[in-house]
C-alpha cells in the first residue's frame, strides 16, 4: 500500500512540477526581455514557488497547507534554488542559448527537488501543525 501510494505522490508531483515548470520558465521568457537572465530566473522561480507549494500541499500530498510545510518546502527550495542558479550560470558560461539554458537545469534539478520536498511534507505529516484551512 505504501508503495502504491508513492507512486501516485510521485505522478501527481510531476504534474504539479510540469505546470511550475511551465510557469517558472514562461516568466523566465517574457521577464528576460526587460531584465538579465538571472533575474528574470530568480523572480519566476519565486512567483512558480507560490503556486509550487499550494499545489504541492493540496493535490500531491492530498493535505491542507501549514505554516510549517511553507517553511520546510522554503528550505528545501532554498537550496534548490541555489543549485538551479548555479546550474544557470554554468550552462551560461558553457554556451548554451539563454532561452534554452533552463532545461538542462530542470533535468537535473527536479528529481533533486522532489526528494527534497517530500522529506519536507512527510516529516511532518503524522504531526500536528497548525494548518491553513480547517
Amino acid at each position: 500500500m505504501k508503495t502504491k501510494q508513492t507512486v501516485f505522490q510521485a505522478l501527481r508531483f510531476v504534474v504539479v512540477g510540469a505546470a511550475a515548470t511551465a510557469l517558472h520558465w514562461g516568466l523566465y521568457l517574457l521577464l528576460m526581455r526587460r531584465t538579465s537572465a538571472n533575474m528574470a530566473y530568480a523572480i519566476g522561480y519565486a512567483l512558480s514557488f507560490l503556486f509550487n507549494f499550494l499545489a504541492t500541499a493540496w493535490f500531491t500530498f492530498r493535505m491542507p497547507p501549514s505554516w510549517r510545510n511553507l517553511i520546510g518546502m522554503a528550505g528545501a527550495h532554498g537550496v534548490n534554488f541555489l543549485l538551479h542558479m548555479l546550474l544557470l550560470n554554468l550552462f551560461l558560461w558553457t554556451g548554451v542559448p539563454k532561452a534554452w539554458t533552463p532545461l538542462p537545469v530542470y533535468a537535473i534539478a527536479v528529481p533533486t527537488n522532489f526528494l527534497l520536498v517530500r522529506l519536507a511534507f512527510l516529516q511532518r505529516k503524522n504531526k500536528k501543525t497548525k494548518r491553513w484551512f480547517s
